[in-house]
């Protein structure tokens, strides 16, 4: 309902409009017809002031508030504002829920400030308003309080800001962690080589790659292929249609497998190359401001073999792989309690886990890794990457990936990457620590904060949770983190789709990617290239990307002004 003080001040601005419209109105009539108008609208502007008069000076002004945070208790002071008693504070947790039932308030009599401990990792919305006898203030500066909220990896968090932000242990390792976590790095970065040979044996004999810091440089994100050019960190993954009757995962292309090798050791033709050329996607904002997308056009090229009639193909940049261990430990039934497949709370998003194949207990369980979530553990997947990448065999994967091709060399020194060095590598990726936040208290971080929660983003990158127990890795447990993920697969529309099936994400659907750390990219990686295939150049245009669940949230943005948007992405370059 709207009170009086609303009512008189849109009073009051329409007879101010229809004044000034009357002016132009009766700008060439004569001056005695001017004069008389004018003297009756102002005498009738006057008498609403005098009516009203009493109205606006009994109502207080909102307060301005100064809002703080130390430790774990949150601050908010302002000067006694003139015509009221007394005052409020009110407060919505953050995100906001959808929808708002209940605004907590708390009388605070007549008090100018308040001072409260709160949980680590707690976000709120906070306001103030002053009252008298006669009523209440509209609300003061809303600003989000938050509690250790620079501290993304909890305990695991480093406050670094050099190009090495991604490849640091976590600090609440023990010394005989760091020893490991050290031995883990150096086989993360060891280059392996064509057998026979005497360390690193077993490269390929077809690959992409041949190590993990190659397709993940400084342990931080790939970036993809210009056109005319090939990546170290991109590759296809490929499939025919139909689903494998044993892992219900893609069906492998005989000759192929499920991606394209695009290099193979001397003397061994590789499977293809992968040529790319981009579409420019030309758009503009609310404001009229244009802007340009690109959209990738991928084509294999100087196969080997005759590639079948019907294949579906999906991009891949390597993503980064800091903070693994801490979304490993978020628990299957936090996941489960996220999702929503059906949309039953009637929001437009409908988050659903992945059922993916595990290799080590071969049955199916909830996925949480790789971009569509196609892989349970980080166990699991860097076993796959050595394997599928490399073509390293292991105790998890211990068959050629080109068996049954011509490339294959029928060597029999499987398996070539032993339990322990997997197993440190592992360790190694699960205990990288995760930067901080930085810019936390700048105002247009702080405004970019507001606005992404009111677009709907943290729907899908859900900013907060308490990991579970990883009983291998205690350091990553019970940790308050801000991943800014749901881990859950999203229909993000049909411009990011690949048509291509993994388990059971459809051609549409992706998982949510972790936030945290994406303002480092351009320090560590030197570029800023963003989604699955790297099509978006920045920020901006990863956002405006979005599609299908996201498609509201992305008009908003569309729709904000010059200086909104600046401010939503500074607030992502926050993270």
């Amino acid at each position: 309902m709207v009170n009086l003080k609303e009512f008189v001040a849109n009073l009051h601005k329409r007879t101010c409009l229809k004044t000034n419209t009357e002016i132009i109105f009766i700008k060439n009539r004569k001056f005695l017809i001017f004069y008389q108008v004018m003297k009756f609208r102002i005498l009738f502007i006057f008498t609403i002031l005098m009516c009203c008069s009493n109205v606006w000076a009994a109502l207080p002004e909102a307060p301005a508030v100064i809002y703080s945070v130390e430790g774990k208790r949150a601050n908010a002071s302002w000067l006694p504002v003139d015509n009221s008693s007394k005052y409020r504070l009110h407060w919505l947790p953050y995100p906001m829920p959808n929808p708002v039932e209940t605004i907590n308030s708390l009388d605070l009599g007549t008090e100018t400030q308040v001072s409260v401990m709160l949980d680590d990792g707690a976000m709120f919305y906070v306001a103030i308003t002053a009252y008298n006898q006669d009523g209440e203030s509209a609300l003061s500066n809303i600003e989000v309080v938050a509690i250790n909220n620079e501290f993304s990896g909890g305990d695991t968090t480093v406050f670094t800001q050099t190009s090495s932000a991604f490849d640091n242990p976590a600090p609440n390792l023990d010394s005989e962690g760091v020893a490991r976590h050290l031995i883990g790095d150096s086989e993360f970065e060891q280059s392996f080589v064509t057998a026979p040979a005497l360390v690193n044996s077993g490269l390929g004999p077809a690959f992409n790659n041949n190590s993990c810091i190659a397709c993940h440089p400084k342990d931080g994100r790939g970036r993809p292929p210009e056109e005319g050019e090939t990546s170290n960190s991109f590759f296809l993954r490929v499939s025919i249609p139909g689903i494998d009757q044993k892992t219900g995962g893609p069906i492998a292309i005989p000759g192929f497998g499920t991606q394209i090798f695009d290099r193979a050791v001397f003397g061994v033709q590789p499977e293809a190359t992968v040529e790319t050329t981009y579409a420019e996607i030309n758009g503009r904002f609310g404001d009229d401001t244009a802007y340009q997308l690109r959209k990738p056009v991928f084509t294999i090229a100087n196969s080997y073999i005759s590639l079948p009639n019907e294949y579906l193909m999906s991009p891949r940049v390597a993503p980064p792989v800091f903070g693994r261990g801490l979304l490993e430990a978020i628990s299957d039934e936090t996941l489960l309690d996220w999702a929503d497949e059906y949309d039953l709370n009637d929001d437009g998003i409908s988050g659903r886990v992945n059922q993916v194949w595990d290799a080590i207990s071969e049955t199916a369980v909830i996925g949480r890794f790789g971009l569509k979530a196609n892989s349970p553990s980080v166990l699991v997947q860097t076993a796959s990457a050595y394997h599928g990448d490399m073509g390293i065999t292991n105790e998890l994967f211990p068959e050629e990936s080109t068996a049954g091709q011509p490339q294959n060399d029928g060597s029999s020194d499987d398996p070539e990457l032993r339990q322990g060095v997997l197993d440190d590598v592992v360790f190694y990726i699960q205990t990288l620590a995760v930067p901080a936040r930085r810019n936390i208290d700048n105002p247009l971080v702080k405004r970019g904060q507001i606005l992404f929660d009111q677009a709907g983003c943290t729907s899908c990158h859900i900013p907060t949770v308490t990991t579970g127990v990883l009983e291998s890795v205690p350091e990553v447990s019970n940790q308050v983190i801000h991943p800014y993920t749901d881990l859950l697969l999203h229909d993000m529309g049909e411009g990011l789709a690949d048509d291509r099936s993994d388990f059971l994400a459809n051609g549409r659907e992706w998982k949510t990617p972790p936030l945290w750390g994406i303002g480092f990219t351009k320090v560590v990686n030197g570029h800023t290239f963003f989604l699955h295939d790297g099509r978006a150049r920045n920020l901006m245009e990863a956002v405006l990307w979005h599609g299908g669940e996201a498609e509201s949230a992305t008009e908003y943005f569309r729709t904000l002004s010059s200086t909104d948007r600046d401010a939503l992405i500074k607030f992502l370059e926050s993270l």
